[in-house]
């Protein structure tokens, strides 16, 4: 045992740390409660009279000198810091990078506002949903074709529980704990898998309407829409409205609006049509009304539902919205100064 320790001796008097991870190390190893000095102190005790002297004699000597070794390298070390700290010219300028708002916190933020302004609060739900409020509510019976029009990531292979493919299951929420008259939209992330491109990504955002009333009718869809257009791009926007189809609602529409960088006259952004679809909407259809325990005979109602990204785009002419996601500086200061 004696020779063990005369051989740490040696260690340590050869220990030159190089960071302070090196010589916590070392301190650890030798000096705490679990190390080399904790456990000879322990094998000390088994040894016999004769033996103990000499043992804690270069016992002790070990110990003194792993403290004094640590002690040592510890001041000099943190005296390295603060002469690394002092080659520092504090009195120079600093480089100064005022933040922006990004692009689509900014269009959320007015779209908001917009319809804020006609009475529609804002309300928000998860992001992780299960079966019912994402589509079984929403008229998408299992097995039923539309169910496929929603690229769908399901968590941990469970058919019941998904990532939101949109807002609309908000709007479920909404209708299942707040009686008639109901005006809210539903602005959030929403993910679809489906490949990457300049015109598709599978995380992208929303904002959904929802107007529920006694007689409600599309006239006052088609009135609410315009209102929006017109705040959104500019009070010479038209729309138009064409006929489609979506589970939840019966009529259904799209909105196209006339291009903004043409003034309707046909340009590559609108296929030389003069038109740029917006958004869907339509009536929302009895069956959903009454899977959210809604009076359909007593109450009709209107939603729609439009991606900011898109929005975004028109409004400052990006041509690629995967740029929204890389955080590139050059491009974000494009918007600084704009609330």
């Amino acid at each position: 045992m004696q020779e063990k320790i005369k051989n740490y001796i040696l260690e340590v008097e050869g220990f030159i740390p190089s960071t302070e991870e090196h010589l916590e190390e070392f301190r650890l190893k030798y000096l705490s409660k679990k190390g080399i000095l904790s456990d000879l102190f322990l094998e000390m005790k088994e040894a016999s009279p004769d033996q103990k002297k000499d043992l804690g004699k270069v016992l002790n000597e070990l110990k003194t000198k792993a403290e004094e070794k640590y002690s040592t390298f510890k001041t000099s070390l943190e005296n390295n810091k603060e002469e690394v700290a002092s080659d520092k010219d504090l009195t120079l300028p600093s480089m100064r990078y005022l933040g922006s708002r990004h692009p689509i916190s900014i269009v959320r933020s007015e779209i908001v506002d917009i319809f804020s302004r006609i009475g529609f609060t804002v309300s928000e739900g998860p992001e992780i949903e299960d079966d019912w409020h994402n589509f079984s509510a929403l008229n998408f019976p299992e097995e039923h074709p539309a169910r496929d029009m929603q690229d769908t990531f399901f968590i941990q292979k469970n058919p019941d529980i998904a990532l939101r493919t949109h807002t609309s299951s908000v709007q479920v929420r909404v209708m299942e704990t707040t009686p008639p008259p109901i005006r809210t939209i539903s602005p959030g992330r929403v993910f679809r898998n489906e490949a990457i491109s300049a015109r598709a990504h599978c995380i992208f955002h929303q904002v959904e309407g929802l107007c529920i009333d006694e007689d409600i009718s599309f006239a006052d869809l088609k009135q609410t829409l315009l209102y929006f257009a017109r705040e959104m791009f500019g009070k010479d926007t038209k729309i138009r409205l064409r006929p489609s189809y979506f589970p939840f609602t019966e009529p259904s529409a799209e909105m196209d609006i006339s291009c903004t960088l043409c003034d309707g006259k046909g340009c590559n952004i609108c296929k030389h049509t003069g038109w740029t679809e917006i958004m869907g909407c339509g009536m929302v259809d009895p069956n959903v009304l009454t899977n959210c325990g809604i009076d359909a005979v007593k109450y009709t109602g209107f939603a729609f539902g439009m991606g900011i990204e898109r929005i975004t785009m028109l409004k400052y002419q990006i041509n690629d919205l995967r740029i929204y996601f890389e955080n590139d500086v050059r491009f974000l200061r494009q918007f600084s100064g704009i609330v």
